[in-house]
């Protein structure tokens, strides 16, 4: 079956008419009436709903849904009160997919947990009028919809979650042809019993989202066609999931569409809304008597505007306005929405879906998730070391686990990570794995607090595990690096660093150019001896350096002009490069970058975490941020791996490990 979906399309940013590149979604361009005066394009759905009706000729047209949906409004019109047909208040229970590319939690796109409730807080003030809430209005035709919205509570295995589903799927940006085909398939949890909401980094940076319209079942004369239950759900972009009016510090949102009302839109399409306009002139209907008649959609927040010979409601969600300027949802509008939710499929399952009522808790219950492994055959400066994220589904603070793992069949290994997280929060780590091969990964949760984890049904994780491979060694003390801009300077950023992290070199984005490729840039980087470093150069569009009347290109050479890495074409989002500068043996290489610390951060003890299959480190070395030593070690045995920090003051610090004239520098937090 094919996807019903509606499209509500912004411009974040945006260049002069000469440097602006048409949109293109689903593999059509937008039209140019679909262009504000302001330069935005905010909506593509009259084009995306002619594309799929072109498509699929089983799918319905917007004729026939509203011949099904008009005669069940007239009967819901006729009951004495919503709740004898609604049942009362609805609450449909949502799970909000954080799609990322493994950047830590409050660094773009993988957006915080408060910004993510946030989102939910908007649509209960606007869906229920909530007073005193910015969703709150007293026009007389205003309606509390009586439909509300919580993050789930159980997944779809049973165990409980706070409905938020962090993915890495390592990918830096997503077309929406790729989040249909690929990224709502991959994560979508069962339609009929959650509403999918994805906060997503789109490619194309000048989208703000999308949602899949509902459909009837059973006209006389043609199959059902409900779009399909794998892309089900509402998409928008990081930059616009939540409010401002929420933000602990931790937000990441662009004004002026900062205030969630993209996912109040877009909820409003997902229960069977169209835009006041109709997506037609003056005669054209959305379908709603009491929003008035208006000839095209609204921007920035013209109040007084007439068009059709009415005052339009520029405040209505189904218009285009400034987020700052919506608040109503008409009392037409709620009686739609209540009909789609008591009748179309996988709208009326929502309404007895259990999915947000919590289950009994144990005290002492984790949860292992295996991180997709998105290392390729470039080799990689992580070291033997696979992405790990632990989750605490009890009641008492987790503080000990014992995880065992195997790769490919072979033997059982426990690694004992240490913390402390309280309920539904979680920690994501590097941990060491002890491997000569790629393979099927298995892990388990065996105790939690140091008793038997209280939950078996949420111990067990799979995964696929790659061994890093050592990336290239290069004799040098520089390297440089040579970029032509194509003109669209702004979507280029490219930055340099070493194993621990650190930035060595970065730049961009730079400005847009007319008429000639700007100026070659030519930059020459100190990178010191025996460490691993990573050069990556995006592409915020996904397209690479190729437009324009000549392409842009970049390569990274040593200062004896050997060649690490070399583009001249072809689109991409991100290309990453690692390589290493020194004789770093590879034993030495993959120790090292094995290590990581834990607990951090830390109150007490700090531990060296190494894979057991290679040698002790001779010595540690911590820093403070001014660079002052604080402690030195030999290191003899595994006991030196526990290092106190009693005496400490509160703050960063930094440790360097090193073994066999190697070093590599790790920071932590005591607290």
């Amino acid at each position: 079956m094919k996807k019903i979906t509606l499209i509500t399309i912004m411009m974040l940013s945006f260049f002069s008419f000469g440097q602006q590149k048409t949109p293109v979604v689903f593999g059509k361009a937008i039209s140019a009436d679909a262009i504000s005066p302001s330069g935005h394009v905010r909506c593509i759905t009259t084009e995306y709903e002619k594309f799929l009706q072109e498509s699929d000729p089983k799918r319905l047209t917007d004729a026939q849904f509203e011949a099904w949906i008009a005669p069940l409004i007239d009967q819901y019109r006729q009951l004495e009160s919503v709740s004898s047909q609604s049942g009362g208040i609805i609450t449909i229970p949502v799970v909000v997919h954080v799609i990322h590319n493994g950047q830590p939690v409050g660094t773009a796109p993988n957006i915080t947990d408060a910004q993510v409730e946030s989102q939910i807080t908007v649509m209960n003030n606007d869906f229920r009028r909530l007073a005193g809430t910015p969703g709150f209005n007293n026009n007389p035709v205003g309606a509390d919809t009586q439909i509300q919205f919580a993050l789930a509570k159980v997944d779809p295995n049973g165990n409980p979650t706070n409905g938020i589903n962090r993915v890495n799927l390592c990918e830096p940006s997503w077309s929406t042809a790729d989040i249909n085909g690929t990224v709502k398939p991959s994560t979508i949890w069962d339609p009929t019993q959650y509403m999918n909401m994805w906060s997503v980094n789109f490619s194309d940076q000048t989208l703000l989202g999308y949602a899949q319209f509902p459909n009837n079942s059973g006209l006389g004369g043609l199959q059902p066609n409900n779009g399909s239950a794998s892309t089900d759900g509402v998409v928008a972009n990081f930059a616009t999931f939540g409010s401002i009016d929420y933000n602990d510090g931790t937000f990441l949102l662009s004004a002026p569409f900062n205030r969630g009302r993209t996912m109040t839109h877009e909820v409003g399409h997902f229960l069977g809304l169209k835009h006041i306009w109709g997506d037609g002139g003056c005669g054209v209907d959305d379908f709603c008597a009491d929003t008035p008649a208006s000839d095209a959609a609204n921007y920035d927040c013209p109040t007084g505007h007439i068009s059709c010979t009415t005052v339009d409601m520029i405040e209505n969600y189904m218009d285009y306005t400034d987020d700052i300027c919506m608040n109503i949802f008409t009392q037409n509008q709620k009686e739609r929405m209540i009909v789609v939710m008591n009748n179309s499929p996988r709208r009326t399952t929502l309404k007895t879906s259990t999915k947000d009522q919590p289950i009994a808790l144990f005290a002492n219950d984790a949860e292992i998730i295996v991180e997709n492994s998105c290392t390729s055959g470039g080799g990689s400066c992580s070291g033997s070391v696979q992405k790990v994220t632990i989750y605490n589904r009890g009641t008492s603070n987790l503080t000990s686990a014992s995880i065992e793992y195997s790769i490919a069949g072979g033997p059982t290994q426990t690694y004992n990570w240490s913390g402390n997280l309280a309920t539904h929060k979680f920690q994501t780590f590097d941990m060491p794995i002890n491997a000569t091969s790629s393979g099927s990964l298995n892990m388990s949760i065996i105790n939690a607090n140091g008793v038997t984890d209280q939950r078996a049904s949420n111990n067990d994780a799979l995964g696929d595990f790659v061994l890093p491979v050592a990336p290239t060694a290069y004799t040098t003390a520089q390297v440089v690096l040579t970029l032509q801009r194509d003109f669209y300077g702004s979507e280029t950023t490219w930055n340099l660093k070493n194993s621990a992290g650190a930035t060595i070199a970065q730049g961009g984005p730079y400005a847009n150019s007319v008429g000639t490729l700007p100026a070659l840039i030519t930059q020459t980087i100190n990178v010191p001896n025996n460490d691993c470093y990573v050069f990556t150069m995006n592409d915020s569009y996904g397209d690479g350096m190729c437009c324009g009347f000549g392409n842009g290109y970049y390569n990274l050479k040593t200062a004896q002009n050997v060649t690490i890495v070399d583009y001249t074409t072809g689109p991409f989002s991100s290309q990453v490069t690692p390589f290493v500068i020194g004789t770093l043996g590879t034993e030495d290489f993959s120790m090292l970058n094995s290590i990581n610390l834990y607990p951090n951060p830390t109150s007490g003890i700090l531990n060296i975490g190494i894979s057991n299959e290679y040698e002790l480190p001779s010595s540690f070395t911590i820093f403070n941020t001014l660079g002052q030593v604080i402690k030195h070690s030999k290191i003899s045995s595994n006991s030196d791996l526990s290092i106190s920090t009693d005496g400490f003051s509160n703050g960063v610090y930094f440790v360097k490990i090193e073994k066999n004239n190697e070093s590599k520098t790790l920071q932590f937090i005591k607290n």
